[in-house]
């Protein structure tokens, strides 16, 4: 019984590893011409995982030997991780078929690094998160250079392999220190052992394994210095998977970044927010100033992703309920915004050929209108003006720091804000100033679908806040109820 009760506390998990198994094999005998049939069955086995995820939404339950935990925490972020990965899929269809590599592998991948993610906001011990992230770095790894007849895709592939073994490395030797002065790796221990030190010193090599872990997770969520493949890699990858990259992993790391600062190490947060402030403050300003000078928009969108998670950290530095509340709603409308913004440039194709560069959105305003409106609510939203999604991402985030007394965080990240709105807004000005260039061609109907979408979330998310701040809100104070 006790093992049914594990399966069924983890089912959605198990439903899409067994979807996957099912992918491949419908993939390997169809073998052509399959690609896009796997991709829209694997979409819709993300939002069946949903139904799923929300029909298990009850009172926390640990399972598997409390290695894996559902609380209202990670129902939120599930929900998040899935549809951005449904998302996302959906809109790799039409770019994979035109650029030949229309492959079920893909797909199949897709769902396996859902799985990781799914596992990751789920671990309640250092083993389980570490299962997690590997299930999910896998995957990425070789979708990153899934291009395989193109060097700057197989380049991608090869610096985030490189460098994600490397943050590996440094995460494991982390957890290894905690595990060896703590004697435990289960997250409700390590919470008894540190409350027992609470009064005294906690020893070094608790500190020093503390240190490396944030160090492995800031490598996860891109935040400065561990960014350096970040750039690389989203110019690189095939569009559809630089999309991918920039929504459910980040949503997944930032969640599971959550999960363990205030849930083992809650106690030692005199340790850990110096750590977090510094890294915090300089992916806001790396993020604003590095994509001022950028032309190729993937590029651009890179650095805006290493700012955007600076800003989500500043929730997590302000070590607060408040705080993890404003993370999940920025991470929310980070969702809408970015995938929306990906599937603009998605759709930036000329005669049949894909472009990047800034300068060719010139003139769009008079040639593809509706599509200039759409990405200028994105660009709007993400440098912060009301009363668009992301100025209350942003209010939010720097309303805890506020309340936690971390007026410089806040400063900085307004002053950070006002500079990185140059480059959101020298789009906007290309777009609706420059002398226009050829039109891009129409888009498809999934490319279409989801500008539309997330655009209407995006202009008019004033109208669902609160439901989603107090959802927000109900979800993290299981993180604080202990």
């Amino acid at each position: 019984m006790t093992i049914l009760a594990d399966m069924g506390t983890g089912l959605p998990e198990i439903f899409l590893a067994v979807v996957g198994m099912a992918l491949l094999m419908l993939g390997a005998f169809r073998k052509t011409e399959s690609g896009t049939l796997v991709a829209w069955l694997a979409a819709m086995s993300f939002l069946v995982a949903a139904v799923l995820v929300l029909i298990g939404a009850r009172q926390t339950t640990l399972a598997f030997n409390a290695l894996f935990v559902v609380d209202s925490f990670a129902v939120f972020a599930k929900i998040l991780i899935l549809l951005g990965a449904a998302l996302t899929l959906l809109l790799a269809i039409s770019y994979n078929e035109r650029a030949r590599i229309n492959k079920f592998e893909y797909s199949v991948l897709i769902v396996y690094a859902v799985v990781g993610m799914l596992m990751m906001v789920s671990a309640n011990d250092l083993i389980s998160l570490y299962m997690g992230i590997e299930l999910q770095s896998l995957s990425l790894y070789v979708i990153a250079a899934f291009r395989r007849d193109t060097l700057r895709s197989s380049e991608a592939g090869l610096k985030y392999f490189v460098l994600g073994a490397l943050s590996s490395g440094i995460l494991l030797y982390g957890m290894s220190l905690v595990y060896g002065f703590a004697g435990t790796t289960s997250f409700d221990s390590l919470i008894t052992v540190f409350a027992a030190n609470e009064g005294g010193t906690q020893p070094v090599g608790v500190v020093v394994g503390l240190v490396f872990i944030v160090a492995g997770l800031a490598f996860k969520v891109s935040a400065v210095p561990f960014h350096m493949w970040t750039p690389d890699v989203y110019e690189g990858a095939p569009t559809p998977v630089t999309a991918f990259f920039a929504v459910a992993p980040k949503i997944a790391a930032m969640v599971l970044f959550v999960r363990v600062m205030f849930g083992p190490f809650g106690g030692l947060i005199d340790q850990w927010q110096q750590v977090i402030v510094f890294i915090s403050l300089a992916s806001m300003v790396l993020g604003s100033l590095a994509a001022i000078n950028q032309n190729n928009i993937k590029r651009m969108m890179a650095y805006s992703s290493i700012g955007n998670m600076g800003y989500v950290l500043v929730g997590l530095a302000a070590g607060s309920e408040t705080g993890a509340q404003a993370v999940l709603l920025y991470l929310t409308i980070y969702l809408f915004m970015n995938t929306g913004a990906f599937a603009c440039i998605l759709a930036m194709r000329r005669q049949g050929r894909m472009v990047e560069g800034i300068d060719e959105l010139a003139g769009m305003s008079r040639t593809n209108p509706a599509m200039a409106f759409v990405l200028s609510v994105f660009m709007f939203s993400m440098a912060g003006i009301p009363p668009l999604a992301g100025f209350f991402g942003k209010f939010y985030v720097f309303l805890a720091a506020i309340e936690a007394e971390l007026y410089m965080l806040a400063v900085v990240g307004l002053l950070t804000s006002v500079v990185a709105a140059f480059y959101y807004l020298r789009i906007v000005k290309v777009m609706y100033f420059d002398e226009p260039a050829d039109a891009f061609d129409k888009p498809g109907r999934e490319i279409s679908a989801i500008l539309v979408g997330t655009g209407v979330v995006t202009l008019l998310f004033f109208l669902i806040l609160s439901p989603v701040l107090d959802g927000a809100g109900q979800a993290v104070r299981v993180l604080f109820s202990a």
